[in-house]
């Protein structure tokens, strides 16, 4: 699909499930386990990386996902999805980013750039005006980036991780 220095992007299909049930389990993991206790992380991934649960995300035709490969090596995906707005979101033409993840082996390679610049390209291919996102308060390393990309804040969201509630700020950009 696109291609920015050594790292390659491409839509996942269904014939990419199981890499993306590994790839989404050890991104997400590396990066919040540090963070929080070790049953809420199980709980969260027993949950949402499953072959039955990506399968469903797969074939919905309102989420679109993506690989990026640094020399035909899975490094990170991202998802973007239709849905509901979270409070602060205005625009009805909209899309969430609601995944992009990294390996931190892959940190500083251009991957999370070349996943957000795909992203921010395929909503507006899309029609879309406005991208919007949802991050963990404590996570300034992603905050961060968003800033970098041109996201702003405007919202607060719970996202449930086990049993404990977090806060996610919601970051939206223009398009």
């Amino acid at each position: 699909m696109s291609q920015s220095n050594s790292v390659t992007i491409r839509h996942a299909d269904l014939a990419d499930v199981k890499l993306l049930v590994d790839l989404g389990a050890r991104t997400f993991e590396r990066a919040f386990a540090d963070a929080n206790t070790p049953e809420d992380m199980a709980a969260y991934l027993t949950t949402n990386f499953t072959l039955e649960k990506l399968t469903a995300e797969l074939a919905d035709v309102d989420a679109f996902f993506f690989i990026a490969e640094v020399e035909q090596v899975a490094a990170g995906y991202a998802k973007l999805k239709k849905g509901q707005l979270p409070a602060g979101v205005t625009d009805q033409q909209t899309i969430e980013l609601e995944r992009l993840y990294t390996l931190p082996e892959f940190f500083g390679k251009g991957v999370g750039q070349a996943l957000m610049d795909t992203c921010l390209f395929e909503a507006s291919r899309l029609g879309y005006h406005t991208i919007w996102l949802g991050v963990w308060e404590h996570n300034e390393r992603a905050r961060a980036f968003y800033r970098k990309c041109g996201f702003h804040e405007v919202g607060e969201k719970i996202f449930q991780l086990g049993s404990d509630p977090q806060t996610d700020k919601v970051m939206q950009r223009t398009l």
